[in-house]
């Protein structure tokens, strides 16, 4: 045989021999988006306000669907970043809500090198995300959430 015939042969072992960083990389990302989801709800949860601003850009597009109760209609609720950032310095500020036993399930969809998609179960209902990778650091860039169904 020719030298030539085994060089597909050489590279798939080359391949093969070489470690696969990219699972690795990727679990890094996953981990970056879901942080900067728990930074929003514990902030929110521990009256942390500066977890807002490390995980939430100031160029946040958020709106929501509330109701008082079950038997309540919806309203539609905009918040700016600055009201985010407000409404984590008081929400929980006579500890309503008990930050270490309280709803924070965060499941991360899709992650790319540039955006991402999550969703998170909270107190106050369900929120899900538009993130973006902005200067190296994960940002939340949108939000859509609603009170809980009664269904929930």
């Amino acid at each position: 045989m020719t030298p030539a015939r085994y060089a597909p042969l050489a590279a798939l072992l080359v391949l093969l021999a070489v470690p696969n960083v990219l699972p690795a990389q990727e679990d890094a990302h996953r981990m970056a988006v879901r942080q900067a989801v728990l930074d929003y709800v514990e902030g929110v949860y521990e009256v942390a306000p500066a977890r807002i601003e490390r995980s939430v850009s100031p160029d946040l597009v958020k709106r929501g669907y509330w109701r008082e109760d079950a038997n309540a209609a919806y309203r539609m609720a905009p918040m700016t970043y600055q009201q985010l950032v407000d409404l984590a310095a008081r929400w929980n500020k006579n500890g309503h809500v008990d930050a270490k036993s309280a709803p924070k399930e965060v499941v991360v969809f899709d992650v790319l090198d540039k955006i991402a998609t999550a969703k998170l179960v909270a107190e106050w209902g369900v929120d899900y995300f538009h993130l973006a990778k902005v200067d190296g650091t994960w940002k939340i860039m949108n939000v859509l959430w609603q009170s809980p169904p009664a269904t929930m």
